[in-house]
């Protein structure tokens, strides 16, 4: 999983809960990620238009190996609990969130990344 990813539009976003020990979305399809905190190597937002993404921006959590993931459009159901947790994390940068939240157009933004 990169912050690259391409979001197509989807009716509903699911909901997103999270505990202390993985991060889990199940998408309104049924469908269903997770990332467990530990797996946790980057926190980014990719913000797009209305057309794309309904809610302006999607929350990207990528694991340390890259691939694996979780991603979560602003809209979802818990996703204001979930950005308040992420902006626990040591370092994270809320002045990039906040960035991202006021922005338009299609941007990356990386609020944390795991220290090496």
């Amino acid at each position: 999983m990169s912050l690259t990813t391409t979001f197509r539009r989807r009716d509903g976003s699911g909901k997103v809960v999270f505990d202390d020990i993985r991060v889990a979305r199940t998408r309104e399809d049924g469908g269903a990620e997770s990332i467990k905190w530990d797996d946790l190597g980057e926190v980014g937002i990719l913000t797009a238009d209305e057309a794309t993404v309904p809610s302006g921006f999607v929350i990207v959590l990528i694991g340390r190996d890259g691939r694996s993931g979780c991603a979560i459009p602003r809209d979802t159901a818990g996703a204001d609990a979930l950005l308040a947790r992420l902006a626990l994390l040591p370092g994270f940068d809320t002045a990039r969130l906040a960035a991202a939240s006021a922005g338009e157009g299609v941007a990356r933004f990386t609020c944390w990344k795991r220290p090496a």
